[in-house]
Protein backbone atom coordinates (compact mmCIF):
# COMPACT_ATOMS: atom_id res chain seq x y z
CA UNK A 1 0.00 0.00 0.00
CA UNK A 2 2.38 2.39 1.19
CA UNK A 3 4.99 1.30 -1.73
CA UNK A 4 2.44 2.29 -4.47
CA UNK A 5 1.92 5.94 -2.81
CA UNK A 6 5.87 6.27 -2.49
CA UNK A 7 6.30 6.05 -5.88
CA UNK A 8 3.95 7.94 -7.30
CA UNK A 9 5.62 10.23 -4.58
CA UNK A 10 8.87 9.63 -6.45
CA UNK A 11 7.52 11.75 -9.44
CA UNK A 12 7.70 14.36 -7.89
CA UNK A 13 10.01 13.93 -5.17
CA UNK A 14 12.96 11.42 -6.16
CA UNK A 15 13.55 10.80 -1.69
CA UNK A 16 10.59 8.19 -2.24
CA UNK A 17 12.33 6.19 -4.81
CA UNK A 18 14.35 4.70 -1.84
CA UNK A 19 11.04 2.83 -0.48
CA UNK A 20 11.77 0.64 -4.16
CA UNK A 21 14.52 -0.91 -2.13
CA UNK A 22 13.62 -4.14 -0.99
CA UNK A 23 16.01 -4.39 2.28
CA UNK A 24 14.24 -1.03 3.39
CA UNK A 25 11.15 -2.24 3.27
CA UNK A 26 11.92 -5.89 5.11
CA UNK A 27 13.05 -3.51 7.54
CA UNK A 28 10.62 -1.06 7.98
CA UNK A 29 8.27 -4.32 7.97
CA UNK A 30 10.15 -6.09 11.03
CA UNK A 31 9.96 -3.23 12.87
CA UNK A 32 6.59 -2.27 11.78
CA UNK A 33 5.63 -5.62 13.41
CA UNK A 34 7.46 -5.45 16.56
CA UNK A 35 5.76 -2.12 17.18
CA UNK A 36 2.60 -3.34 16.95
CA UNK A 37 3.21 -6.46 18.60
CA UNK A 38 4.78 -4.87 21.74
CA UNK A 39 2.06 -2.18 22.28
CA UNK A 40 -0.72 -3.90 21.61
CA UNK A 41 -0.02 -7.33 23.23
CA UNK A 42 -1.12 -6.16 26.56
CA UNK A 43 -4.41 -5.00 25.32
CA UNK A 44 -5.36 -8.14 23.46
CA UNK A 45 -4.16 -10.33 26.67
CA UNK A 46 -6.13 -8.47 28.87
CA UNK A 47 -8.97 -9.23 26.31
CA UNK A 48 -8.28 -12.93 26.02
CA UNK A 49 -8.29 -12.64 29.59
CA UNK A 50 -11.65 -10.56 30.07
CA UNK A 51 -13.45 -13.39 27.57
CA UNK A 52 -11.94 -15.88 29.93
CA UNK A 53 -9.69 -17.64 26.96
CA UNK A 54 -8.20 -19.68 29.49
CA UNK A 55 -5.77 -22.36 28.26
CA UNK A 56 -6.72 -26.28 29.76
CA UNK A 57 -3.62 -27.63 31.27
CA UNK A 58 -3.54 -31.81 30.66
CA UNK A 59 -3.46 -33.24 34.15
CA UNK A 60 -1.24 -36.53 33.14
CA UNK A 61 1.55 -33.85 31.99
CA UNK A 62 4.16 -32.36 34.25
CA UNK A 63 2.48 -31.55 37.45
CA UNK A 64 4.89 -28.07 36.76
CA UNK A 65 2.49 -26.79 33.91
CA UNK A 66 -0.75 -27.00 36.84
CA UNK A 67 0.22 -23.23 37.46
CA UNK A 68 -0.35 -22.34 34.37
CA UNK A 69 -3.65 -23.40 34.09
CA UNK A 70 -5.85 -20.35 32.99
CA UNK A 71 -2.93 -18.23 31.20
CA UNK A 72 -4.60 -16.66 28.16
CA UNK A 73 -4.67 -18.85 24.78
CA UNK A 74 -4.88 -17.94 21.39
CA UNK A 75 -2.53 -15.35 21.62
CA UNK A 76 -1.24 -16.14 18.17
CA UNK A 77 -3.93 -13.97 16.65
CA UNK A 78 -1.59 -11.08 17.96
CA UNK A 79 0.93 -12.43 15.70
CA UNK A 80 -1.69 -12.17 12.77
CA UNK A 81 -2.67 -9.04 13.22
CA UNK A 82 0.90 -7.82 13.19
CA UNK A 83 1.95 -9.47 9.73
CA UNK A 84 -0.89 -8.69 8.25
CA UNK A 85 -0.87 -5.11 8.80
CA UNK A 86 2.82 -4.93 8.33
CA UNK A 87 2.68 -6.73 5.00
CA UNK A 88 -0.24 -4.86 3.84
CA UNK A 89 1.69 -1.44 4.50
CA UNK A 90 5.27 -2.29 3.45
CA UNK A 91 4.64 -4.80 0.46
CA UNK A 92 4.35 -5.38 -2.85
CA UNK A 93 0.14 -6.15 -3.56
CA UNK A 94 1.06 -6.82 -6.81
CA UNK A 95 3.26 -9.90 -6.21
CA UNK A 96 1.59 -13.07 -6.49
CA UNK A 97 3.64 -14.79 -3.80
CA UNK A 98 2.67 -12.37 -0.95
CA UNK A 99 -0.95 -13.50 -1.48
CA UNK A 100 -0.47 -17.11 -1.52
CA UNK A 101 1.52 -16.75 1.82
CA UNK A 102 -1.09 -14.52 3.01
CA UNK A 103 -3.84 -16.83 1.75
CA UNK A 104 -1.84 -19.95 3.40
CA UNK A 105 -1.32 -17.72 7.18
CA UNK A 106 -4.30 -16.63 7.57
CA UNK A 107 -6.45 -19.81 6.51
CA UNK A 108 -4.24 -22.14 8.54
CA UNK A 109 -4.76 -19.09 11.28
CA UNK A 110 -8.64 -19.29 10.95
CA UNK A 111 -8.65 -23.37 11.54
CA UNK A 112 -6.74 -22.82 14.67
CA UNK A 113 -8.82 -20.11 15.52
CA UNK A 114 -12.02 -22.15 15.28
CA UNK A 115 -10.13 -25.57 17.07
CA UNK A 116 -8.86 -22.74 20.18
CA UNK A 117 -12.16 -21.70 19.91
CA UNK A 118 -14.31 -24.92 20.16
CA UNK A 119 -11.73 -26.26 23.15
CA UNK A 120 -12.30 -22.80 25.48
CA UNK A 121 -15.36 -21.18 24.56
CA UNK A 122 -17.32 -24.40 24.24
CA UNK A 123 -15.25 -26.18 26.88
CA UNK A 124 -15.11 -29.35 24.18
CA UNK A 125 -11.54 -30.80 25.07
CA UNK A 126 -11.45 -31.91 21.57
CA UNK A 127 -12.05 -28.83 19.80
CA UNK A 128 -12.31 -29.29 16.07
CA UNK A 129 -12.69 -32.83 14.72
CA UNK A 130 -9.48 -34.11 13.16
CA UNK A 131 -11.11 -35.26 10.13
CA UNK A 132 -12.62 -31.32 10.22
CA UNK A 133 -9.39 -30.15 10.75
CA UNK A 134 -7.96 -32.37 8.04
CA UNK A 135 -10.47 -31.28 5.25
CA UNK A 136 -9.80 -27.36 5.93
CA UNK A 137 -5.96 -27.77 6.20
CA UNK A 138 -6.31 -30.56 2.53
CA UNK A 139 -8.26 -27.97 0.86
CA UNK A 140 -6.42 -24.81 1.71
CA UNK A 141 -3.00 -26.41 1.55
CA UNK A 142 -4.05 -27.99 -2.02
CA UNK A 143 -5.22 -24.85 -3.47
CA UNK A 144 -1.86 -23.28 -2.50
CA UNK A 145 0.13 -26.02 -3.43
CA UNK A 146 -1.68 -25.58 -7.32
CA UNK A 147 -1.13 -21.92 -7.21
CA UNK A 148 2.29 -22.54 -6.14
CA UNK A 149 3.41 -24.67 -9.20
CA UNK A 150 2.64 -22.56 -12.07
CA UNK A 151 3.61 -19.10 -9.66
CA UNK A 152 7.34 -21.11 -9.36
CA UNK A 153 7.36 -21.57 -12.67
CA UNK A 154 6.16 -18.65 -14.38
CA UNK A 155 8.50 -15.48 -14.95
CA UNK A 156 5.94 -12.99 -13.63
CA UNK A 157 2.30 -12.85 -12.69
CA UNK A 158 0.67 -12.62 -16.00
CA UNK A 159 2.71 -15.86 -17.52
CA UNK A 160 1.32 -17.50 -14.27
CA UNK A 161 -2.09 -18.38 -16.10
CA UNK A 162 -0.13 -18.54 -19.47
CA UNK A 163 1.25 -21.52 -18.34
CA UNK A 164 -1.20 -23.19 -16.69
CA UNK A 165 -3.14 -23.22 -20.06
CA UNK A 166 -0.29 -24.35 -21.88
CA UNK A 167 -0.13 -27.23 -19.81
CA UNK A 168 -3.96 -27.66 -20.03
CA UNK A 169 -3.10 -27.65 -23.73
CA UNK A 170 -0.26 -30.52 -23.95
CA UNK A 171 -2.80 -32.67 -22.51
CA UNK A 172 -1.30 -32.20 -18.57
CA UNK A 173 1.86 -33.45 -19.94
CA UNK A 174 4.50 -30.21 -20.42
CA UNK A 175 7.56 -30.26 -18.03
CA UNK A 176 8.40 -27.98 -15.52
CA UNK A 177 11.57 -25.78 -15.97
CA UNK A 178 14.42 -26.75 -14.25
CA UNK A 179 13.94 -24.10 -11.31
CA UNK A 180 10.77 -26.26 -10.29
CA UNK A 181 13.10 -28.99 -9.34
CA UNK A 182 13.31 -30.74 -5.94
CA UNK A 183 17.13 -29.14 -4.76
CA UNK A 184 19.01 -31.73 -3.09
CA UNK A 185 21.11 -28.87 -1.14
CA UNK A 186 25.16 -28.91 -0.86
CA UNK A 187 25.40 -30.58 -4.20
CA UNK A 188 26.13 -28.31 -7.25
CA UNK A 189 23.84 -30.19 -9.62
CA UNK A 190 21.62 -32.55 -8.31
CA UNK A 191 18.11 -32.43 -8.50
CA UNK A 192 15.20 -33.92 -8.95
CA UNK A 193 12.77 -33.03 -11.60
CA UNK A 194 8.93 -33.42 -9.92
CA UNK A 195 6.56 -32.77 -12.76
CA UNK A 196 2.97 -31.04 -11.78
CA UNK A 197 1.98 -33.68 -9.71
CA UNK A 198 4.43 -34.54 -8.08
CA UNK A 199 5.52 -30.65 -6.86
CA UNK A 200 1.29 -30.07 -6.21
CA UNK A 201 1.79 -33.47 -3.85
CA UNK A 202 4.93 -32.74 -2.09
CA UNK A 203 4.02 -29.18 -1.71
CA UNK A 204 0.91 -30.14 0.06
CA UNK A 205 2.52 -32.48 2.46
CA UNK A 206 4.93 -29.81 3.06
CA UNK A 207 2.48 -27.09 4.15
CA UNK A 208 0.64 -29.23 5.93
CA UNK A 209 3.03 -31.37 8.19
CA UNK A 210 5.17 -28.46 8.73
CA UNK A 211 1.93 -26.63 9.80
CA UNK A 212 0.99 -29.92 12.13
CA UNK A 213 5.10 -29.74 13.49
CA UNK A 214 5.24 -26.63 14.61
CA UNK A 215 1.62 -27.20 16.59
CA UNK A 216 3.13 -30.10 18.16
CA UNK A 217 6.32 -27.98 19.56
CA UNK A 218 4.31 -25.59 20.91
CA UNK A 219 3.91 -26.75 24.25
CA UNK A 220 6.72 -24.96 26.27
CA UNK A 221 7.15 -21.08 26.99
CA UNK A 222 8.56 -19.59 23.90
CA UNK A 223 9.54 -23.17 22.97
CA UNK A 224 8.32 -23.07 19.09
CA UNK A 225 8.10 -19.01 18.27
CA UNK A 226 11.87 -18.62 18.52
CA UNK A 227 12.76 -21.65 16.60
CA UNK A 228 9.85 -20.18 13.93
CA UNK A 229 11.72 -16.62 14.08
CA UNK A 230 15.08 -18.23 13.15
CA UNK A 231 13.88 -20.44 10.43
CA UNK A 232 12.11 -18.02 9.23
CA UNK A 233 14.12 -15.17 9.14
CA UNK A 234 17.17 -18.09 7.36
CA UNK A 235 13.96 -18.38 4.40
CA UNK A 236 13.60 -15.09 3.83
CA UNK A 237 17.61 -14.43 3.05
CA UNK A 238 17.22 -17.49 0.72
CA UNK A 239 14.05 -15.24 -0.11
CA UNK A 240 15.73 -12.74 -1.08
CA UNK A 241 18.81 -14.17 -3.15
CA UNK A 242 16.60 -16.10 -4.98
CA UNK A 243 14.21 -13.13 -6.36
CA UNK A 244 17.99 -11.43 -7.60
CA UNK A 245 18.86 -12.85 -10.77
CA UNK A 246 22.55 -11.69 -10.01
CA UNK A 247 22.73 -13.00 -6.44
CA UNK A 248 21.39 -16.68 -7.38
CA UNK A 249 23.22 -16.67 -10.49
CA UNK A 250 26.18 -16.65 -8.60
CA UNK A 251 25.46 -18.43 -5.39
CA UNK A 252 23.83 -21.39 -8.09
CA UNK A 253 20.44 -21.26 -6.56
CA UNK A 254 17.09 -20.98 -8.87
CA UNK A 255 16.14 -17.72 -9.54
CA UNK A 256 12.20 -17.47 -9.04
CA UNK A 257 11.54 -13.60 -10.05
CA UNK A 258 9.43 -12.11 -7.67
CA UNK A 259 10.32 -14.30 -4.97
CA UNK A 260 12.17 -11.88 -3.34
CA UNK A 261 9.33 -9.76 -1.92
CA UNK A 262 8.56 -12.94 0.09
CA UNK A 263 11.51 -11.28 2.24
CA UNK A 264 9.07 -8.48 3.44
CA UNK A 265 6.76 -11.01 4.58
CA UNK A 266 9.83 -13.07 6.71
CA UNK A 267 10.92 -10.08 8.01
CA UNK A 268 7.37 -8.78 9.23
CA UNK A 269 7.04 -12.83 10.88
CA UNK A 270 10.26 -12.27 12.24
CA UNK A 271 9.27 -8.58 13.81
CA UNK A 272 5.61 -10.36 15.43
CA UNK A 273 7.63 -13.21 16.48
CA UNK A 274 9.83 -11.45 18.63
CA UNK A 275 6.93 -9.36 20.33
CA UNK A 276 5.22 -11.89 20.97
CA UNK A 277 8.00 -13.77 22.76
CA UNK A 278 7.78 -11.07 24.78
CA UNK A 279 4.82 -12.00 26.46
CA UNK A 280 5.25 -15.61 25.64
CA UNK A 281 8.65 -16.09 27.47
CA UNK A 282 8.83 -17.87 31.12
CA UNK A 283 6.27 -17.52 33.04
CA UNK A 284 4.28 -16.71 29.96
CA UNK A 285 1.40 -13.98 29.96
CA UNK A 286 -0.04 -15.93 26.97
CA UNK A 287 0.15 -18.50 24.65
CA UNK A 288 0.10 -18.89 21.09
CA UNK A 289 -2.26 -21.22 20.87
CA UNK A 290 -3.47 -23.40 17.42
CA UNK A 291 -4.14 -20.02 15.58
CA UNK A 292 -0.79 -18.93 15.60
CA UNK A 293 1.27 -22.46 15.68
CA UNK A 294 -0.43 -23.73 12.26
CA UNK A 295 -0.30 -20.18 10.72
CA UNK A 296 2.84 -19.74 11.17
CA UNK A 297 3.99 -23.64 10.15
CA UNK A 298 1.55 -23.25 7.11
CA UNK A 299 4.03 -20.09 6.56
CA UNK A 300 7.17 -21.88 7.06
CA UNK A 301 6.67 -24.42 4.66
CA UNK A 302 4.98 -22.37 1.93
CA UNK A 303 8.15 -19.93 1.81
CA UNK A 304 10.35 -23.39 1.79
CA UNK A 305 8.44 -24.02 -1.39
CA UNK A 306 8.71 -20.55 -3.22
CA UNK A 307 13.04 -20.77 -2.70
CA UNK A 308 12.81 -24.09 -3.62
CA UNK A 309 14.38 -25.12 -0.49
CA UNK A 310 12.26 -27.99 1.01
CA UNK A 311 14.93 -30.23 2.03
CA UNK A 312 16.75 -27.37 3.96
CA UNK A 313 13.23 -26.65 5.86
CA UNK A 314 13.57 -30.51 7.06
CA UNK A 315 17.43 -29.78 8.44
CA UNK A 316 17.11 -26.05 9.58
CA UNK A 317 13.58 -27.40 11.38
CA UNK A 318 14.73 -30.37 12.64
CA UNK A 319 13.28 -29.49 16.39
CA UNK A 320 9.86 -29.68 14.46
CA UNK A 321 10.49 -32.55 12.66
CA UNK A 322 11.35 -34.35 16.15
CA UNK A 323 8.69 -33.07 17.79
CA UNK A 324 6.79 -34.18 15.25
CA UNK A 325 8.27 -37.86 14.68
CA UNK A 326 8.31 -38.09 18.68
CA UNK A 327 4.64 -38.09 18.39
CA UNK A 328 4.05 -40.09 15.64
CA UNK A 329 6.67 -43.03 16.90
CA UNK A 330 5.00 -42.69 20.34
CA UNK A 331 1.38 -43.34 19.12
CA UNK A 332 2.46 -46.26 16.43
CA UNK A 333 4.09 -48.10 19.35
CA UNK A 334 1.52 -47.77 21.38
CA UNK A 335 -0.91 -49.10 19.36
CA UNK A 336 0.98 -51.64 17.91
CA UNK A 337 2.18 -53.37 21.62
CA UNK A 338 -1.45 -52.85 22.73
CA UNK A 339 -3.01 -54.94 19.57
CA UNK A 340 0.29 -57.35 20.51
CA UNK A 341 0.50 -58.05 23.54
CA UNK A 342 -2.53 -56.68 24.99
CA UNK A 343 -0.92 -53.90 26.68
CA UNK A 344 -0.06 -50.33 25.21
CA UNK A 345 4.06 -49.54 25.84
CA UNK A 346 6.04 -46.42 25.72
CA UNK A 347 9.04 -45.17 23.80
CA UNK A 348 9.10 -42.13 25.60
CA UNK A 349 8.02 -41.21 29.15
CA UNK A 350 6.04 -38.66 27.38
CA UNK A 351 5.51 -37.29 24.49
CA UNK A 352 5.95 -34.71 22.48
CA UNK A 353 9.76 -34.70 22.62
CA UNK A 354 10.26 -31.62 25.23
CA UNK A 355 7.77 -33.37 28.03
CA UNK A 356 10.02 -36.33 27.83
CA UNK A 357 13.11 -34.50 28.69
CA UNK A 358 10.72 -32.30 31.47
CA UNK A 359 10.07 -36.13 32.75
CA UNK A 360 13.53 -36.49 32.49
CA UNK A 361 14.35 -34.00 35.23
CA UNK A 362 14.75 -31.08 33.04
CA UNK A 363 13.49 -27.46 34.04
CA UNK A 364 11.34 -26.03 31.44
CA UNK A 365 13.54 -23.23 30.30
CA UNK A 366 16.53 -25.75 30.08
CA UNK A 367 14.52 -27.77 27.40
CA UNK A 368 13.60 -24.54 26.06
CA UNK A 369 16.92 -22.80 25.54
CA UNK A 370 18.49 -25.98 24.25
CA UNK A 371 15.88 -26.49 21.37
CA UNK A 372 16.94 -23.02 20.46
CA UNK A 373 20.74 -23.58 20.59
CA UNK A 374 20.35 -26.32 18.26
CA UNK A 375 17.64 -24.86 16.35
CA UNK A 376 20.27 -22.08 16.37
CA UNK A 377 23.30 -24.55 15.17
CA UNK A 378 20.78 -25.89 12.50
CA UNK A 379 20.07 -23.12 11.04
CA UNK A 380 23.90 -21.83 10.74
CA UNK A 381 23.99 -25.60 8.46
CA UNK A 382 21.49 -24.51 6.29
CA UNK A 383 22.75 -21.30 5.50
CA UNK A 384 26.60 -22.70 5.26
CA UNK A 385 24.66 -24.47 2.01
CA UNK A 386 24.61 -21.19 0.31
CA UNK A 387 28.06 -21.47 -0.25
CA UNK A 388 29.37 -25.43 0.58
CA UNK A 389 28.24 -26.66 -3.05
Amino acid sequence: MLLEIAKWLAQDVRFFNVFNYLTLRAVLACATALIIGLVAGPKVIRKLAEMKFGQAVRTDGPQTHLVKQGTPTMGGVLMLIAIGISVLLWGDLSNRFIWIVMLVTMGFGWIGWADDYRKVVNRDPNGMPSREKFMWQTIIGGVAAVGLVFSVSASSELHTFGLFWEWLKSGMTMPLPNKADLIVPFFKTISYPLGVFGFVILSYLVIVGTSNAVNLTDGLDGLAIMPTVMVGSALGLFAYISGNANYANYLLLPNIPGAGEVFVFCAAMAGAGLAFLWFNAYPAQVFMGDVGALALGGALGTIAIIVRQEILLFIMGGVFVVEALSVMLQVSYFKYTKKRYGQGRRILLMAPLHHHFEQKGWRETQVVVRFWIITMMLVLIGLASIKLR
